[in-house]
């Protein structure tokens, strides 16, 4: 039985005498009924700081109120028990989920957004979301080895996009590379729906031994709770419950909500944690102060450990003068952590943090019961079940409506397309390598110091970024993608997220990589309307279906809700985040060819859908068509043939078929090499019977790789035997011209130089003009 709490005493603090009504917990966040069940667990009126605790600990952003059903869908462990991958921390456990990777090493990863911050403030918005996944990592023990991103913007057309767009690729670079941990890039997509709320998702894997994972409970009556890191100020003030609500006129001038973030401090935090860490049985519990701060790290660890804490505001190490309880509670001040120590063992932790210059405040203890306790002039300020926060956050179940575009999208045909002539083939491929989607991302990821700590062995550019897991002394490799196709995700959110998750799975495969786990963030729109919670709705049944197939568990990820601005939502955004591992160097493959004379082998068939490709956006302005179709079984089938063979030693390169379709993936390949060209000959045009469709559809479970001419017949055959079409389109040569023909007709005769350049250069120039 919990025990209720008596009435707290009058306090010479403003904001603890303030009246609550109706009009300030509408303020909050809260709806009236949440207001009702607060009253009833409490048995008394909640003070202002009380108030703005339940209000950030009971919204979207750390409650998942409104998908924490629809995320049990997700399969949190393997099937396959004797599999690579295994799950030893899962997702919603800890701070982040761990998988085994073999010889008794674990990777932690995990994707979170910051979205809004971004929005407001895009330089430190994105620079504090990465210092926020990294202590997520190595709050697990882990040693981060690598940074990756996933970016959603508007149009490059517009100078607030493109100040945006700047500051945020800024804000990443300077956090990740003053930490020192390489960036693999990632994906940047570009969307008229992303115009003033931009998406910035940004990833973080980490190695460690399994017994040096950390739990973040705080057990054991007695233990002592300390604070770690820099002093607590007003900035990242309620970033919580503004992560939780739709960007407005007036919500975009909540700045004290966007956090600021200090990356020489966070490197000195990271090694004096690990450090720490290192001491066995010092640590009994450590917590990141990320979305909530001091409240979400206090209450979740003492939820965690089944236990009381209670701590002392005086003692918290605080940067601004005059703080009270609201702000010191619900500020998002960065690097800052929660530890728990093994009682009589203190002096341990504070040497540790004083060879670092950090503060290491002992700020209370943990407590026999079940509530969260806080001090501040010795008056109790907030006296809180702890349980009440986390696990009895109210969890709903949103009405869902289908929206009208998706019943146009599955009647579209395609003879509304007018068909594409010959002579228009090189402008078209043009058109689309120049689109920002699909143009280089080289302008942002030279920014991102890749190759610090010598692991990078595939850039960022290829189908996956690897690393070398050279720092836990294997001779494994890690490979990361990330994918999301927010186009087929508005069209058909189930086979979109599928199609999400297919490719990234590909990219992995093309690189030699088996996927292991996968980590989402799911970039929605507003659960209150009924077309928005369909489309998030029907993607997470796409990922689960799809996660339950392949056997690809989920281990953990975040959820982004409220991304609308002025007049209307973002496309339905579940962004997939994917791992895989490569057991030896010589199983490294990347997506561009090297040499002349290859033979350039098209497995899965040609492509025959024209629906939702990005040649419709780029000729026609146009955001329609039904779907690709999603094959599952196709897709395994391709997936273990270029695994298979890349793992016998016969290809050379690999490159999926996705935006753009055949000829920018061709184009695509043959960029890496100086001189290089290729002669294609494709037999007909498809069961489409449009050149459009076979040349720039983006049909799904399909691959282009380069094979030397005399391991050709082997793969052919291993096509074969797993059911797998595989069509000899012709070889590379020392032409440096593309040249393509379709039934013996010439289609393209392009210069290689000449599409590349355009290729890099279409990025670049869209940000020299102001």
């Amino acid at each position: 039985m919990e025990t209720t709490a008596a009435p707290l005493p009058p306090n010479p603090d403003p904001c603890l005498n303030v009246e609550i009504t109706p009009e300030l917990v509408a303020q909050h966040g809260l709806l009236p009924e949440e207001y009702e069940r607060i009253l009833g667990i409490l048995g008394r009126t909640p003070n202002l700081t009380e108030l703005g605790i339940f209000s950030v600990m009971w919204s979207e952003h750390c409650a998942y109120k409104n998908t924490r059903k629809l995320l049990k869908l997700f399969p949190t462990e393997k099937k396959d028990k004797d599999a690579i991958g295994q799950v030893l921390v899962k997702a919603g456990d800890e701070n982040a989920g761990v998988i085994d990777v073999g010889e008794g090493w674990g990777v932690a990863f995990k994707i979170e957004s910051h979205n809004h911050p971004s929005a407001i403030e895009p330089f430190e918005g994105a620079a504090t979301g990465v210092g926020g996944i990294v202590r997520d990592i190595f709050t697990m023990g882990a040693r981060p080895v690598l940074l990756t991103n996933s970016l959603r913007f508007g149009s490059l057309e517009s100078s607030q996009v493109k100040r945006l767009f700047r500051g945020v690729v800024s804000g990443i670079s300077h956090y990740g590379n003053c930490l020192g941990i390489p960036n693999m890039g990632g994906d940047v997509y570009f969307d008229d729906c992303y115009e003033g709320n931009p998406l910035v998702n940004a990833l973080c894997a980490g190695i460690l031994r399994h017994e040096e994972i950390q739990k973040g409970a705080a057990t054991g009556v007695g233990n002592p709770v300390y604070y770690v890191g820099p002093g607590t100020g007003r900035d990242g003030l309620g970033g919580a419950s503004f992560a939780s609500r739709e960007l407005t006129e007036e919500s975009a001038e909540d700045r004290p909500a966007v956090q600021k973030g200090d990356p020489f401090m966070e490197k000195l935090l990271l090694e004096a944690c690990l450090e720490m860490m290192s001491i066995p049985g010092l640590v009994v519990g450590i917590q990141d102060m990320g979305a909530a701060g001091l409240t979400c790290s206090t209450c979740e660890t003492a939820s965690r450990g089944d236990s009381g804490i209670e701590i002392d505001l005086d003692l918290v190490p605080q940067r601004e003068t005059g703080m009270n309880s609201y702000e010191i509670m619900l500020s998002e001040s960065q690097e800052r952590m929660l530890v728990i120590v093994a009682k009589g063992r203190e002096r341990e932790l504070e040497e540790v943090f004083e060879k670092w210059d950090l503060h290491a405040a002992h700020i209370g203890e943990v407590k026999e019961g079940n509530r969260m306790v806080v001090r501040q002039k010795g008056v109790v300020v907030a006296d809180l079940p702890a349980k009440s926060l986390t696990d009895e956050a109210p969890i709903y179940d949103q009405p869902a409506t289908e929206p009208a575009h998706l019943a146009m999208a599955r009647e579209w045909k395609v003879d509304s397309i007018p068909e594409l002539g010959q002579e228009a083939v090189e402008g078209a491929l043009l058109g689309l390598l120049t689109h920002p989607t699909i143009a280089s991302k080289r302008w942002i990821w030279k920014q991102y110091d890749h190759m610090v700590m010598s692991g990078c062995t595939v850039e960022p550019g290829s189908d996956a970024g690897v690393v070398k897991l050279s720092i836990a002394g294997i001779n494994k490799y890690l490979a990361i993608a990330n994918d999301c196709n927010n186009r087929f995700c508005y069209l058909d959110p189930y086979r979109g997220a599928q199609i999400a998750f297919v490719e990234c799975m590909r990219n992995l495969a093309c690189s030699g990589a088996r996927a292991l786990a996968v980590t989402d963030n799911l970039n929605f729109g507003n659960p209150n309307k009924p077309e928005a919670y369909h489309m998030l709705k029907e993607c997470v049944k796409g990922l689960a279906d799809a996660c339950a197939h392949f056997d690809v568990p989920v281990v953990g990820g975040n959820v982004s809700l409220y991304n609308e601005h002025g007049e209307g939502a973002i496309d339905p955004t579940p962004v997939v985040s994917m791992v895989g591992l490569i057991d030896h160097p010589d199983r490294v493959t990347r997506s561009g060819v090297k040499d002349s004379g290859l033979e350039l082998i098209l497995l899965g068939g040609l492509p025959d859908e024209l629906g939702g490709s990005y040649y419709l956006q780029s000729a026609f302005n146009k955001k329609e068509g039904t779907c690709p179709k999603v094959d599952l079984d196709a897709e395994m089938n391709l997936q273990n043939l270029l695994i298979g063979q890349i793992e016998e030693g016969r290809i050379c390169a690999a490159h999926d078929l996705s935006e753009g379709g055949l000829l920018v993936c061709l184009a695509e390949m043959l960029f890496d090499a100086h001189g290089v060209g290729a002669s294609i000959s494709l037999p007909d045009l498809g069961s489409s019977g449009r050149l459009d469709a076979l040349l720039f559809g983006e049909s799904q479970a399909r691959a282009i790789i380069a094979v030397k001419p005399e391991k050709c017949d082997a793969v052919i055959q291993a096509a074969i035997n797993l059911g797998v079409s595989a069509h000899e389109m012709g070889k590379t040569d020392d032409s440096s011209q593309l040249k393509v023909e379709v039934a013996g007709t010439s289609v393209i005769n392009a210069d290689v130089s000449g599409l590349k350049n355009a290729w890099e250069s279409a990025i670049p120039k869209h940000m020299e003009i102001a």
